[in-house]
């Protein structure tokens, strides 16, 4: 199970595309899952391609370049056919061999290891996909707190701003400090596993639901991601 009855209200899952990109959120959801066992061997796909930087986005021309074993053929045609698929819908999937990000070490860190919220000016959604590596992760909006409203931590950040005093707020979105969030105590982080592909509600004008509150996992033992995002 990838949610337990503390947060199930908050995922809806679906057995195919369509239903996927299709089926509003309301309410309490704000993650659409489309449960995958996948097949092909996506190890062979990471052995193969190089990665000097710390992240490297895969291009279809050099998936299609990659001689791999017919195990390695499967998963590189479903590789290519979620690109195709979301493409189709309009978004523009990314597709990323990440060895970390880069860290964000300051007392309120604002790297994607951080919880947070995505935000757009227009109605859109964030697609993702974890083949390879550990998975990305979410918490229910109702486990989770703002830190802006956590009141250390707002008045440190008060600290840092050096204005009038009713441009705080503008200073707090500016800066993005609005869009992150702590898990709080005992809450459940849930691992969005692998091969699975999400759809989670982002932060718009014209949204109807609370934007959905996820991670980047801590990349173990120098293990590489293979993520799928837009």
């Amino acid at each position: 199970m990838l949610e337990s009855s503390k947060t199930r209200h908050q995922i809806q899952e679906v057995t195919n595309f369509q239903d996927l990109v299709s089926i509003p959120f309301q309410g309490e959801i704000n993650a659409l899952c489309w449960r995958r066992e996948l097949i092909g061997n996506f190890a062979e796909i990471v052995e193969k391609l190089s990665l000097k930087d710390n992240i490297r986005e895969i291009s279809k021309a050099q998936l299609q370049a990659l001689d791999l074993s017919e195990p390695g053929k499967l998963a590189r045609e479903i590789l290519l056919n979620d690109m195709k698929l979301l493409k189709k819908n309009g978004a523009s999937p990314s597709l990323n061999l990440i060895k970390y990000y880069e860290k964000d070490n300051s007392f309120f860190p604002t790297d994607v290891y951080s919880f947070h919220v995505d935000r757009s000016p227009i109605p859109t959604n964030t697609f993702l996909c974890t083949y390879f590596g550990e998975p990305s992760e979410i918490v229910a909006n109702t486990q989770a707190e703002q830190k802006i409203l956590i009141p250390e931590i707002r008045a440190e950040l008060q600290k840092l701003y050096d204005g009038p005093e009713d441009g705080f707020e503008e200073f707090l979105t500016e800066y993005f400090f609005d869009l992150h969030y702590q898990a709080k105590e005992n809450a459940e982080i849930i691992n969005l596993g692998i091969g699975n592909l999400w759809r989670l509600a982002v932060d718009c004008a014209e949204s109807d639901v609370l934007p959905c509150v996820h991670r980047a996992p801590i990349e173990k033992d120098g293990k590489v991601r293979l993520l799928l995002i837009c």
